[in-house]
């Protein structure tokens, strides 16, 4: 099957009592064994089946498994957010004197865990121009645990080459590890780029109109290190699990997927196209318009769709400000790839705690606008943002 027909038919791992079509929101907590060998079978790993919510349930375990037959990966384990599921990532590979090889081009908050929080537990965060594999190389050594990346980073929109850096790191016998978020799973294989697992915020694409938050690491299993951390370790430790209702929620998102995705895309170059040529827009980045400089690269990496983000810059920080104020469709709000269109000024939110030599150095600047791109008809967010920036 294909991958949108396998995102809505994916058989149970057992059968419903009720044969419901939608898998039920499993609330409960403790299950009923039939007997005291099967109990220990079960928490002991030697027979799947749900024993404690806090580590296995049925509801999310749907979830994961529509993900794994979507994917081919070895396994896929849901937390309950993208932060959540980074962090596992990072603490299943990391240890005291260990390195992880990243860039500046990064979300925010996963900056701030790779150079501030896992700095205090001895992890080393190395960062470098992730586009320049020479630079890349000088990095890496016996202690770099993986080399981190996102697939096209958020704001500034820079693709790498995943198959020449995978290539770099396994050389190494280093894991390659990448957020997805920004082009849906279903649109490419990472596997078949070399990523050894994948990180996604299910919060965006998959919710489906920023009904739950969440996340997922998807294990291809090239590494298994990182398997049995994450399920026999950091579940049981951690306890950053994703809740059913969530996983309910994501479920009936991530059917309808790959329809929502193809609309929102298709809105995002439209409107790049047309926000090209207003005069009061300095500079429209979208990968997806041909005179981007990462084109070509996302073209032959992620397919023929390139996301639904956008980023605009204008004169300055008050144009982009009064722009934003006067917005009367698009919202004045954070996420992304909610059903609606959303607007944000990143530097003064997402970045607003760093200082201004850090916000420099991850090229994140006061004239940029973020917009991620919903349902609407393109006519009508174009109208919005003319009559927003006269």
């Amino acid at each position: 099957m294909k991958k949108t027909t396998r995102a809505i038919h994916q058989p149970y791992k057992r059968r419903d009592a009720y044969d419901a079509l939608s898998m039920p929101v499993y609330n409960a907590v403790a299950y009923e064994f039939d007997n005291a060998q099967l109990m220990s079978d079960v928490f002991c790993g030697r027979v799947s089946a749900p024993d404690y919510s806090r580590v296995g349930n049925p509801t999310v375990e749907n979830l994961e498994q529509r993900v794994k037959g979507i994917t081919g990966a070895t396994d896929v384990v849901a937390f309950n957010s993208g932060m959540a599921a980074i962090s596992a990532v990072f603490i299943a590979l990391a240890q005291q004197g260990k390195n992880i090889v990243s860039s500046r081009h990064m979300f925010g908050n996963t900056y701030s865990l790779l150079t501030s929080t896992l700095k205090r537990f001895g992890v080393e965060a190395r960062l470098c121009d992730l586009t320049n594999v020479e630079q890349v190389e000088q990095q890496l050594d016996d202690n770099t645990c993986c080399v981190y990346l996102e697939i096209m980073t958020n704001p500034q929109l820079e693709v790498v080459d995943i198959v020449a850096l995978a290539a770099l790191a396994h050389q190494r016998g280093i894991p390659l590890v990448a957020d997805t978020t920004l082009i849906p799973f279903t649109e490419f294989s990472a596997k078949a780029l070399g990523v050894d697992a994948e990180v996604v915020s299910s919060t965006k694409y998959i919710s489906g109109g920023a009904t739950s938050l969440g996340g997922l690491v998807i294990d291809y299993g090239t590494f298994q290190p990182l398997g049995r951390a994450l399920r026999g370790e950091l579940l049981f430790n951690f306890g950053a699990y994703m809740t059913p209702q969530a996983a309910y929620l994501q479920t009936v998102g991530l059917e309808v997927l790959d329809a929502r995705y193809r609309i929102q895309a298709a809105n995002a170059l439209e409107l790049a196209k047309q926000l090209q040529i207003l005069p009061q827009i300095k500079h429209v980045n979208y990968v997806g318009l041909p005179d981007n400089p990462y084109h070509e690269l996302a073209k032959k990496q992620f397919g023929n769709t390139a996301g639904a983000m956008i980023t605009i810059d204008l004169d300055s920080k008050e144009a982009c400000f009064a722009m934003i104020n006067k917005l009367k469709l698009i919202h004045r709000a954070t996420n992304l790839f909610d059903n609606r269109t959303l607007a944000i000024h990143p530097a003064s939110t997402i970045y607003g705690a760093f200082t201004d030599e850090q916000r420099r150095e991850m090229d994140v600047n006061d004239t940029t606008i973020r917009l991620s791109i919903g349902l609407e008809d393109v006519d009508d967010l174009l109208d919005d943002i003319i009559q927003a920036l006269n």
